[in-house]
């Protein structure tokens, strides 16, 4: 059987199935503010694209290896594993590693799971890696209570596909990140999760976009002192002059007619307030702090510097952690795991401004902790020769062991080491 074939084989009628089925109510609809609230609606409000871009990317922008155990302890970088190119560079014919982390981690934080097909050859090495649609996803158990994904494949969309089916794909074919979730296998959506909140945000855009769209002036009433045979005829006239482009014109008013505001400025209302305060709740959602958001009210040069730190270590680095172990779990063989890991590289996040990392790398190399090639590597420049120590650690030779001092003392006076030195 050709191998087009056998693909095309594994497709059949089904009904696709929803894993929030029996949840959809709770999860998805229309918030308490009355707007629709998803995945894609989410993206057209600036601060959950702000966070989603912010995390996305800096995912996407660190550097990822795979190391190896040293027998004597330690790790190496392992370039020639056949892993690393795929993580490194690019893990399909089509993406770079950065579109394909940063559309993945995109996924993550919208849907709740990230997933990506492995192809493997006939020995099970991993050939590429390509990302699926998350709302095309359905995850079950079968009979055996092995888990098993159903993904839905849209007609025209692979040449081997001549209609819109599922398709079955077993666990070792799928590298699955959920986020957290009620059951540990599927994550939930943040999106779904927090729709009121990010429906209030919507909400917001939408009254001052509608505000500004109606020249930013509150509606009112006109008022005649007597009867007015026409008044759509009026209302449109008034509407045609002095909205739009006519704002600011100048209105006369004639047979006694007046003109009253009935609506609550938006200053009043404390609307720019409301739009801070949500900014402020989206950002908690993603733990983003909100100087990334362009909220520079309450930072200071002091606390930004802090505030990025705990971004790296607090909001980072547990997606990182999702990220390194679904890939160890996933893509390293049975007979790898234990030799070879996955892992991100945050140093450059971490190293903070240029007179603190000078000063660290300083008490560092005088204490024997590194040497001064491993700080110029750190700082992306070329490394010394051995002629010119640049592999030496050393230590300051003022330092010694206290028995050693002891020893030393006690010899010059003509005793004993294990002697009572006193002064």
């Amino acid at each position: 059987m050709k191998i087009f074939d056998w693909i095309k084989g594994l497709f059949h009628a089904r009904e696709p199935t929803d894993f929030y089925q029996y949840s959809a109510p709770f999860l998805f609809g229309k918030s308490i503010s009355g707007k629709n609230v998803n995945e894609i609606s989410a993206m057209q409000n600036s601060a959950v694209y702000a966070c989603v871009r912010i995390l996305a990317e800096s995912i996407a922008s660190l550097p990822l290896h795979v190391y190896a155990y040293r027998d004597g302890g330690g790790k190496e970088r392992v370039p020639n594993h056949p892993l690393y190119y795929l993580l490194h560079d690019a893990p399909n014919s089509e993406m770079t590693s950065f579109n394909f982390r940063e559309s993945s981690m995109a996924h993550l934080l919208l849907w709740g799971n990230a997933y990506a097909q492995i192809v493997r050859d006939h020995a099970g090495r991993i050939l590429s890696i390509y990302p699926l649609q998350p709302n095309r996803m359905t995850v079950e158990r079968d009979d055996t209570g092995e888990i098993v994904y159903w993904y839905t494949m849209m007609a025209g969309e692979n040449p081997n596909v001549t209609k819109t089916g599922q398709i079955k794909l077993h666990k070792r074919d799928i590298l699955h990140i959920p986020a957290l979730g009620f059951n540990g296998v599927i994550g939930f959506s943040p999106i779904a999760m927090a729709r009121n909140a990010i429906g209030v945000s919507i909400a917001c855009e939408e009254f001052g976009a509608k505000f500004f769209e109606n020249d930013a002036r509150p509606s009112g009433i006109l008022m005649h002192p007597g009867t007015i045979r026409q008044p759509e005829k009026l209302r449109d006239s008034w509407q045609s002059a002095f909205s739009g482009v006519n704002h600011g014109k100048t209105a006369v008013l004639e047979e006694g007619i007046k003109y009253e505001t009935i609506s609550i400025p938006p200053d009043d209302a404390q609307f720019l307030d409301t739009r801070k305060f949500q900014l402020t709740e989206i950002a908690r959602i993603f733990r983003v702090p909100p100087h990334m958001l362009a909220d520079l009210e309450r930072a200071t040069f002091s606390n930004v510097t802090q505030l990025s730190l705990e971004f790296v270590m607090y909001t980072l680095t547990p997606w990182i952690v999702r990220w390194e172990q679904a890939l160890n779990k996933s893509l390293l063989l049975p007979s790898e795991r234990g030799k070879f890991f996955v892992k991100f590289n945050v140093d450059g996040l971490l190293r903070g401004d240029y007179e603190t990392r000078m000063r660290g790398f300083s008490t560092a190399i005088q204490n024997g902790i590194i040497s001064v090639n491993e700080v110029r590597e750190l700082e992306d420049m070329n490394p010394l020769t051995d002629a010119e120590g640049g592999n030496l650690h050393l230590c300051n030779g003022n330092l010694a062991k206290l028995k050693d001092a002891g020893a030393a003392y006690a010899q010059k006076k003509g005793g004993n080491e294990n002697d009572e030195i006193r002064p």
